[in-house]
């Protein structure tokens, strides 16, 4: 009985060490620093997201005119964008129209790499 109870402490403390001395074995390959590549961290093209189209207002409000309708086969250009982000100016390359849309649904695509 006695020399059970010995195996079964060696396994347990055996099953409590490895796993510190692998992640030891794995942190002592791992590089000094890690720089970003210029690949990561970038900010890709506005797009709409999470919508098949988007008003286009004369002010970056709900209340305004709307002036026509931005649809996600359309491209445009982004002029600028408030404070918060949640009104975008742009132009509606296929139809001219010039307006705010909102942030909620136009914003541009953020790519982060995970190392």
């Amino acid at each position: 009985m006695r020399i059970s109870r010995i195996a079964a402490a060696a396994a347990v403390t055996a099953a409590v060490a490895l796993p510190a001395v692998t992640a030891a074995t794995a942190n002592a390959a791992a590089p000094a620093t890690v720089t970003a590549s210029s690949a990561c961290n970038k900010t890709g093209p506005y797009k709409i997201h999470d919508a098949s189209a988007v008003t286009i207002r004369s002010k970056a409000t709900t209340n305004s005119t709307a002036l026509g309708t931005l649809y996600t086969s359309h491209k445009f250009t982004v002029h600028k964008t408030t404070k918060t982000g949640s009104w975008v100016y742009i132009t509606d390359k296929n139809t001219g129209v010039t307006g705010w849309v909102s942030g909620t649904y136009v914003y541009p695509t953020v790519y982060t790499c995970l190392h």
